[in-house]
């Protein structure tokens, strides 16, 4: 009896232990899912940078900027907007860790000294951005920041480096505005030719950008150009290189665009190898600076 007693006992302890190591089984593998999950929206965040259709890129807000709202195109005398939005394609893909500068060395080299060079070479997925960062990984020796803007440009002289040119850009780039429901296409007719052209549709994506550029040298003005995002920094410092600042600064009042325009030339007589040398800084974007400032 007690042996029996004894095996029932035991057999009653061995059923406990084993519904405890399944639920500690179930528990971790709940944890291990939940982990997972986590891991999975992470991922689909950070896919979220380079989605087409989050956000617009540096090259789409500069031209929006630039755009004329009924017209649909960039005032004719503007020939400044092409290099600046080259000047957008590296800044985007250094934002998106596809670029970088080469170290800077023993010797210190400056920012305009220092090549270009390829970091990651997985697709974006905008055209323009991905033909330009395969000019880069495919170039050797590399470019510098200067070299690369007159290159995708097609600012040379050099008849064996006009493949580098990128074309239509301006077109391209308002197509891919129209697809995000921003723009809009129409044919007008120019006595002499007809020119296709993209009135604006969505003011209120372009009232957003407006409000931005201006509240970030107004309302949110830090006063410390690595405290600033760096998305509008760059933004404000290629409105300004492509001539189109101005338009985003139009609708301010006088003493607000003194205001503006001061707090801009402040950020423009920064010393950009300062800047560049700071915690958090991203060296390509001031490359770019220095570039178009010099």
């Amino acid at each position: 009896m007690t042996s029996l007693t004894q095996r029932s006992s035991g057999l009653v302890q061995r059923r406990t232990e084993a519904s405890r190591s399944a639920a500690a089984d179930k528990e971790r593998g709940s944890g291990e899912d939940d982990d997972y999950e986590s891991r999975r929206v992470d991922e689909q965040e950070d896919d979220k940078g380079d989605s087409k259709e989050t956000r617009l890129t540096l090259m789409e807000e500069v031209l929006l900027l630039g755009l004329k709202d009924r017209e649909g195109y960039t005032s004719f005398w503007n020939d400044c907007i092409s290099s600046g939005l080259r000047g957008c394609m590296l800044i985007e893909l250094a934002l998106r860790g596809r670029l970088q500068l080469e170290p800077c060395g023993v010797r210190r080299k400056s920012l305009l000294a220092r090549k270009v060079i390829c970091k990651s070479d997985t697709p974006t997925g905008d055209m323009l951005l991905d033909e330009a960062l395969k000019h880069v990984k495919e170039t050797q020796p590399p470019e510098t920041v200067q070299s690369w803007i007159e290159l995708l440009s097609g600012e040379t002289w050099n008849p064996l480096k006009l493949h580098y040119q990128l074309r239509n850009v301006r077109e391209r780039l308002a197509k891919n505005l129209v697809e995000k429901g921003v723009l809009t296409t129409e044919k007008q007719n120019f006595l002499l030719f007809d020119m296709t052209t993209h009135p604006l549709t969505n003011s209120t994506v372009k009232q957003r950008l407006v409000r931005k550029v201006q509240e970030v040298v107004l309302d949110k003005w830090v006063n410390q150009s690595e405290r600033m995002d760096k998305r509008l920094l760059a933004v404000l410092f290629l409105a300004h290189s492509s001539d189109v600042l101005e338009n985003a600064f139009a609708p301010l009042l006088d003493e607000q665009y003194d205001l503006a325009m001061k707090r801009v030339r402040l950020l423009l007589d920064l010393d950009p190898e300062v800047e560049a040398s700071k915690s958090g800084s991203n060296e390509l974007l001031w490359a770019v600076v220095a570039a178009f400032t010099k």
